[in-house]
């Protein structure tokens, strides 16, 4: 691997409580990184190709993706983490606009949803290659952009970018996809975003990816002699759909955050209390997690949560309000921790974002995507 100078640390008290700054998708944030750091790929699988491939009944033998999980850290201190420049915000799809409207309640977002991928050099009709992960819609642009880990989205392993990947914001439980109860549409994806030290050198402080989708289509499947037959109609844009979460970047490590995603997976003593088929969300403070070499992992924000596989990719919101649904993505579901050894992990978290996340988010937001080809 390599080695780092930077570090970062917890900012000033004074810093912590100041109200969000205002942010552009076009403006130029203080040390940017260049161009070259983005890595940018359209995705191999054509979109109509990628929504017809996922039948409902591969939609529910997908199996939650568990790449990023696993790591015990029973006597190892945190570290200190700071941002490499001053704060920043983009709001969230209506959050241009204020409102006192209020809710006692937890309503779960829209944005939210799964994503499914098949893995790449490798069958497709395998049902061992059928995967998914969490994700969320986010502002941008042109209303059409995802973001989830990057784990979610490339393959270190192959060193390529998935194959087959969707998103279907909001999914409810298997086959209610095609019968209304989530009728948002299916989003395939365009162009994936993302950093090239995740992407070159497997760095887990860059594992978030920003994900341009096409203007998604409402499904109706229907099984004639035993094969499945599809009418299709479009649903338009994502943000327009479900909205979009806001963007925040270079934040205290120390917030008040809720964890969204769709866990399925196995804890290390093989328990197994999620089954993936609806939304699940923790909420608590945020703090600087451990150093982990095993992922090259020095700049993490962690929350207590018993997530398991299948929520990786899922958003971490700061300042998140019921009425709307909506509040600042900070964070990514990236690694689920074991901190005190019992073999039931305990706390996930996400790379701190920074500017170098940013820059990427930048570029992703400003990119079009229109109809399906």
């Amino acid at each position: 691997m390599y080695s780092r100078a930077r570090r970062i640390a917890i900012p000033l008290a004074g810093l912590v409580a100041i109200g969000l700054a205002a942010g552009t998708l076009g403006g130029t944030a203080a040390g940017a990184t260049a161009p070259s750091d983005v890595v940018a790929k359209n995705a191999a699988t054509p979109a109509e190709q990628a929504i017809q491939f996922w039948t409902p009944d591969r939609i529910k033998l997908a199996t939650d993706y568990d790449d990023g999980l696993d790591l015990s850290t029973k006597g190892i201190k945190a570290s200190n983490d700071t941002p490499d420049g001053p704060p920043g915000s983009v709001p969230p799809i209506g959050g241009e606009k204020k409102t006192t409207t209020k809710s006692k309640h937890v309503n779960l977002p829209n944005t939210v949803g799964r994503v499914f991928f098949t893995l790449p050099k490798a069958d497709p009709r395998d049902p061992k290659n059928w995967r998914y992960c969490s994700a969320s819609s986010l502002q941008g642009k042109f209303r059409n952009l995802v973001a989830t880990s990057a784990h979610c989205v490339y393959d270190t392993k192959k060193n390529t970018f998935y194959d087959n990947w969707i998103f279907i914001p909001s999914y409810w439980d298997g086959d209610s996809v095609w019968t209304g109860k989530a009728p948002y549409g299916i989003y395939a994806a365009k162009t994936f975003n993302a950093h090239d030290d995740f992407v070159v050198k497997e760095d887990y402080d860059y594992d978030y990816a920003f994900v341009n989708v096409y203007n998604g289509i409402k499904v109706n499947w229907e099984k004639v002699n035993n094969r499945w037959q599809w009418t299709v109609k479009n649903a338009g844009r994502l943000g327009d759909n479900v909205g979009g979460q806001g963007f925040t970047w270079n934040r205290s490590t120390k917030l008040n955050v809720f964890s969204f995603g769709y866990p399925a997976g196995e804890h290390p003593d093989g328990d197994k209390p999620f089954t993936g088929r609806t939304m699940k969300y923790c909420y608590g403070k945020s703090k600087a997690m451990p150093e982990a070499k095993k992922y090259n992992l020095q700049e993490h924000i962690g929350v207590k949560c018993a997530f398991t596989a299948g929520a990786s990719g899922g958003p971490l919101i700061y300042n998140y309000k019921s009425a709307s649904r909506t509040g600042y993505l900070v964070g990514v579901n990236s690694v689920a921790w074991d901190t005190d050894g019992n073999d039931r992990y305990d706390h996930i978290s996400s790379p701190y974002f920074n500017t170098d996340t940013y820059n990427v988010y930048k570029a992703a937001a400003n990119r079009w995507t229109g109809n399906m080809p």
